[in-house]
């Protein structure tokens, strides 16, 4: 029990996103480099391409957990991913209206969250919802198959609701790689998005490489706040183009 306490414990502080302390220097110069397999997919956003080809504004809205925030009260909204991604996509779309907004789900498993999904809805038209999910349910040991049909529940509800779905999975730490088993979650993530038809974001997958490749200390204790600003960045940067490959925007079409 202490040891699964203390897996938890190390989660629920990788989910705030890197605590504060002095950024090291060799930190600061980043590419956000993705290679092109990794924003892939073979699926499209119907909607979303209608919105930039109409010149209607793009609606999207972020339903995440604590990782969609900076951990901090001096970093502002705009520094977390959800900001970046909007700003972004204002720069490559700045004949149309960009407009992204976050529900913050926290501490709810997939099942739980798709249980209040229709209601999530209610009075909300966005083109897009990005579904950042996973994490909660690899932290409590989810048996795969509920969380398999928690995330299956909630991807039907919003298609049902009219809108496009990307669905994004838990994020990478090589510090918690022993603590929990991702791959029964990252692996039904990828079949529920398979079945659905909607593109599936692989935030894991991103950040291992930028790990591997040096991009990022993700394995360091404890890290700079300016540090976790820049991976934000790069995963604002990185989704945003994502939405655009997948709503197969040409270039002309981008201004």
């Amino acid at each position: 029990m202490k040891s699964d306490s203390g897996a938890i414990l190390g989660l629920m502080m990788l989910a705030g996103l890197l605590t504060v302390v002095p950024a090291r220097a060799e930190d600061a110069a980043v590419s956000c480099e993705v290679p092109d397999y990794l924003l892939a997919s073979e699926t499209t956003l119907p909607k979303v391409a209608d919105a930039i080809k109409s010149g209607h504004s793009l609606d999207i809205l972020v339903i995440g957990s604590r990782s969609s925030t900076i951990n901090t009260t001096s970093a502002s909204e705009a520094s977390a991913y959800p900001g970046r991604l909007q700003a972004v996509l204002k720069e490559k779309l700045p004949s149309i209206a960009v407009n992204v907004s976050v529900e913050i789900q926290a501490k709810k498993t997939a099942e739980e969250v798709a249980a209040g999904m229709v209601k999530l809805m209610e009075g909300k038209k966005p083109t897009l919802v990005i579904w950042q999910t996973g994490t909660v349910d690899a932290m409590r040991s989810t048996d795969p198959e509920d969380f398999r049909s928690g995330v299956d529940g909630g991807v039907v509800a919003l298609q049902e609701a009219g809108t496009d779905v990307i669905l994004m999975n838990l994020q990478y730490s090589p510090r918690t790689e022993t603590m929990i088993s991702a791959p029964p979650y990252l692996d039904n993530m990828r079949v529920v998005a398979q079945q659905h038809d909607v593109p599936l974001f692989d935030r894991f997958a991103i950040m291992r490489h930028w790990n591997e490749s040096g991009e990022f200390d993700l394995f360091t204790a404890f890290h700079g706040i300016e540090l976790a600003k820049r991976v934000h960045d790069c995963l604002g940067r990185a989704l945003s183009q994502f939405v655009i490959d997948a709503a197969r925007v040409n270039p002309a079409q981008q201004n």
